[in-house]
């Protein structure tokens, strides 16, 4: 079992690529592009909560940092910067090794450095805090979306959750269908491509951490508008209908545009090979409120709208 400090330079110290001091010193040196704000943000993964213990850890390395990518990939942001900190019981060789891997992996993916953290011992948890750059002024929010707008949400909402109500044994999936929710629960795909064509276009937007509807609530409070929803093949009453509207896990990217950009969100979808699919429009009504419709226009009361940790 490697030191502390034996096990940050051997797996966490790594060459970085827009850094001026990274990983070894009491912290770390950056400096910002001239014109650009800096997005930061921070999320914490804890075994049992956030994942199963027996997840495997080079998944896992890569879903550390991919959730906290996909915070930036909602507010359009370029990832830059990552710093973690991690809670381990006994960091054994043959478990952080190719769990530092699929982190780098998810880092190299998206440009991102890592630039410092911490390490202590205790049950297995970690603490990404995220820093990334956008265009002052140009930054995605939550509080822009107007009536009339419509509404879009990314990939395939509830695969995640499918996935993992396989794993614990409370549905029965089926190849190929299996994995294709394992992956999206294990290895999250943040949409930064996506984020950055939003720019100029979105009038709002959010990543499904939480839930579909329960995300798209925060948009809706916080522009102080209301939604019409009518989400296309939405699967009958039962498991796999409560997955996609409050699984939770997903991490796409829900956004609203102005009803115009329709025509171009489209093409978008095609030139990013993605799908994004309108999920409903915003109207005018009490901040935060919706309406569910299927397809025969039969209004729709879900069973719950997404995770709350203190519920």
């Amino acid at each position: 079992m490697p030191s502390e400090f034996a096990l940050i330079d051997r797996y966490f110290k790594r060459p970085t690529r827009h850094t001026e001091l990274g990983v070894g010193d009491d912290g770390a040196l950056i400096a910002p592009t001239p014109g650009q704000q800096l997005v930061i943000s921070t999320d914490m993964l804890v075994e049992g909560t956030h994942f199963l213990a027996a997840t495997d850890p080079e998944a896992l390395g890569w879903k550390t940092l991919a959730v906290n990518v996909s915070d930036l990939a909602a507010m359009g942001a370029q990832p830059r910067w990552a710093l973690l900190a991690a809670v381990l019981p006994a960091p054994t060789v043959d478990w952080i090794e190719p769990f530092a891997r699929g982190f780098f992996d998810c880092a190299a993916s998206y440009g991102i450095d890592l630039i410092g953290g911490d390490t202590t011992r205790g049950p297995r948890a970690f603490c990404v805090t995220i820093l990334g750059e956008v265009p002052a002024g140009q930054a995605l929010r939550r509080d822009g979306a107007k009536a009339g707008d419509s509404i879009w949400v990314s990939g395939r909402p509830g695969q995640a959750a499918l996935g993992l109500a396989h794993l614990q044994g409370r549905t029965a999936l089926a190849e190929p269908a299996l994995a294709a929710c394992l992956a999206a629960l294990h290895r999250p795909q943040p949409r930064v491509a996506l984020g950055l064509a939003l720019r100029g276009i979105a009038s709002a937007a959010i990543d499904v951490s939480d839930g579909l509807l329960a995300d798209l609530g925060h948009v809706l409070e916080q522009s102080a508008v209301a939604a019409r929803l009518r989400i296309p093949e939405l699967p009958a009453a039962g498991l796999e209908r409560d997955c996609v509207l409050a699984g939770g896990d997903d991490y796409e990217l829900l956004f609203t545009a102005p009803a115009q950009s329709d025509g171009e969100i489209a093409a978008m979808a095609a030139r990013l090979e993605l799908p994004l699919t309108r999920i409903g429009e915003i109207v005018a009504g009490p901040p935060g409120e919706f309406v569910l419709c299927d397809d025969s226009g039969t209004v729709i009361t879900p069973a719950t709208c997404g995770y709350d940790h203190f519920k």
